[in-house]
């Protein structure tokens, strides 16, 4: 009975949502209040059903109901119960329907928490949202329904084992929150275009819901990082991997948003600009939508490999697009903008940044696309791997911070070199310091490379801090928007400083061992203690002891498993990490070698790679300083304030 109840919560989810995109749609062209007060009950009608039928669907999970044929799919009895929860979305359909849930959810926090906006505005954005919520609940109740019913089961397949961990249960959530969040941000910019009031209000109201989506894509990128780090067995934190190029190209092309929208809100400039990237940050996240689940592209991250679905996602991809760049064609001779700035100046430097995001975008895009370009061109299975992305990208970022740290110091409108000589040679003085003096501390040698790359890392913090400093005001009496940004662009810095160093650094080692066999990476000693075999929920393992120590002390005892998984039969590798904040050691167990005990074993030694994760936090935190910035606030309370004035006028 339970699942009857999600499928029919469902099928009223979709019944509100076409509501919420026809009727207050509607009341705003005619400037009927009636139906425009339609939407915020309807949005929050769609968000009840469609909690519901998820509701529904976690307790089919949790209480084995195995006569739902998506639980058989991707659930056992014997899978512990938080990764019963997070099996909900570890495969295709539920993980459609938290995308549905999280798309409600942020429908029901614009309609809460945007008074400053006018009814009219109101309506269309949350029409839009509408609108993007039918497509999405008809892609479920047609192609992906998780409550379809089968003859019950003795028991299920077993959730795939390498999702059976805690930072799965967590990365896909944070990441949908991201994916989903910049169609709110699209949202906004359709509902400009249909009212025809480009100004600068527009990009005011849309600033703080587009950098808190960032901020979730960010957090759900860096998990995912860490995750293929711990987990594969590899010891890898980013491969360009299709699926990870999917998440990456809205995050690319949203922090070029984030930027954009300043100078339309500041300046009233880039209208044009700033609505395509809105159009193009939500379209990228249907794009990877289409490739994690349409089976073009390979990746241990896919959920699907169902044509059928593809071509269902492709036509509403193609819809959303071609819908949006026909709006924006239509209302292109209102984009234009009589302000004007020189070549050195603020805007300049935005604009840079922005073109060089976009070609960032543009290059992973084209890397992650040409395998299915030249299978279609019969030129042959063409694989585009990490040399291509590398001598692409790495060039790209350098450019990126340099223009980076001009940013923070140029002026509006107008400067002067001299003027930007004399706030420049602090920080970079600095930045050759920095450089120069960590290699030497925590590197085994000094490297042109890393110093190059700390270089341009030291060049974005400094000048970050610099920028403050020079504002000569309190902490406590700073913006939220000047914290995130300096916060943001340390963050930057810091990942950045991981990145360089743990690349250049990094060492690996895949040895034979047998008991008391010990090598040397570095200044440490890993001893092979030898092999047991343990025993787990659903699983057994053969789980190594390595003893690490350094001159004669005892560092740590790490215990690397062999896991078989016991419905699946996958064997899957539990590294074992000795983290910290300046190095990790990684010990992976391989395979059994011959019958005298022998084991291959894989052993690294990670300078920084703490600082790849730390800094993506400090972005996070950033963007919510941003967005919660109190000038949003004093808006609120402002229209508050005219809305009950104008009401006690009327009684009067």
């Amino acid at each position: 009975m339970i699942p009857e109840i999600g499928h029919f919560s469902l099928i009223l989810a979709f019944v509100m949502a076409l509501i919420l995109g026809v009727l207050p749609m509607y009341g705003a062209a005619r400037n009927n209040a009636n139906y425009m007060a339609l939407a915020k009950p309807a949005v929050v009608a769609q968000w009840i059903f469609v909690a519901i039928s998820f509701a529904c669907l976690v307790y089919a999970f949790v209480t084995n109901d195995f006569s739902v044929k998506y639980v058989v799919l991707t659930s056992n009895s014997a899978l512990p119960l938080v990764y019963k929860v997070s099996a909900v979305w570890g495969a295709h359909e539920g993980s459609l329907l938290l995308w549905v849930l999280i798309l409600s959810t942020w429908a029901l926090a614009i309609a809460m928490f945007s008074r400053s906006i006018p009814a009219v505005m109101l309506s269309r954005i949350l029409s839009v949202m509408g609108l993007i919520a039918v497509g999405f609940l008809l892609f479920v109740l047609m192609t992906s329904n998780p409550f379809d019913r089968i003859p019950m089961q003795a028991d299920g397949r077993d959730l795939n084992p390498l999702l059976q961990d805690f930072g799965l249960a967590i990365h896909p959530p944070m990441l949908y929150m991201g994916y989903v969040g910049f169609s709110v941000a699209f949202a906004f910019a359709v509902a400009a275009m249909i009212s025809g009031k480009l100004d600068a209000a527009w990009a005011r109201w849309s600033r703080p819901w587009t950098n808190i989506a960032w901020v979730f894509l960010t957090i759900g990128i860096a998990l995912g990082s860490w995750w293929a780090y711990y987990e594969l067995g590899w010891g890898g934190w980013w491969f360009w991997d299709p699926v990870e190029n999917a998440s990456l190209l809205p995050w690319l092309v949203g922090t070029a948003l984030m930027h954009s929208l300043i100078v339309t809100e500041k300046r009233g400039m880039f209208k044009a600009w700033t609505i395509l990237l809105a159009i193009s940050a939500f379209s990228l996240s249907l794009l990877g939508t289409f490739l994690v689940r349409s089976g073009v592209l390979t990746s241990v991250h896919a959920f699907a490999s169902d044509p059928e679905r593809g071509l269902f996602i492709l036509i509403f991809l193609i819809l959303v697009v071609g819908s949006s760049l026909t709006l924006f064609s239509m209302r292109a001779a209102k984009l234009s903008s009589t302000a004007k700035f020189e070549t050195l100046s603020k805007e300049t430097a935005l604009l840079s940044n922005n073109i060089i995001l976009v070609v960032m975008t543009a290059a992973v895009l084209l890397g992650t696309l040409f395998p299915l370009i030249s299978d279609a061109l019969a030129i042959g299975k063409i694989s585009v791997g990490p040399p291509y992305f590398n001598m692409i990208m790495v060039p790209l970022a350098v450019v990126l911070v340099i223009v980076m740290g001009f940013g923070f110091v140029l002026r509006w409108k107008s400067d002067r070199w001299s003027r930007l000589q004399g706030k420049l040679w602090l920080p970079l003085i600095f930045a050759l310091v920095a450089a120069t003096i960590l290699p030497l501390i925590y590197a085994p040698s000094f490297d042109g490379l890393s110093f190059m790359g700390l270089l341009m890392a030291a060049w974005v913090a400094f000048t970050a801090l610099m920028w403050v400093l020079r504002l000569k005001r309190s902490p406590f009496k700073m913006s939220g928007t000047t914290w995130g940004a300096m916060l943001a662009h340390i963050g930057l810095a810091i990942t950045f400083t991981g990145i360089t160093l743990v690349s250049i650094y990094n060492v690996e080692e895949d040895i034979r061992v047998e008991k008391g066999t010990s090598y040397k990476v570095n200044e440490y000693l890993f001893t092979f203690e030898g092999v047991t075999e343990v025993e787990g929920p659903n699983y057994t393992a053969y789980q190594g002891k390595v003893k690490i120590t350094e001159n004669g002390k005892l560092v740590t005892v790490l215990q690397p498993e062999k896991r078989i998984y016991r419905v699946q039969t996958m064997p899957m590798t539990e590294a074992g990490i000795d983290a910290g904040i300046f190095r990790d050691l990684f010990v992976a167990l391989g395979e059994p070698l011959g019958d005298k005990g022998a084991w291959s074993l894989r052993i690294q030694y990670k300078p920084f790679i703490r600082w790849i994760w730390l800094g993506a936090i400090f972005m996070g935190i950033g963007g919510l300083f941003a967005a919660f910035d109190r000038r949003y606030r004093r808006l609120n309370r402002r229209k508050r304030k005219s809305t009950v004035t104008t009401m006690k006028g009327v009684q009067t």
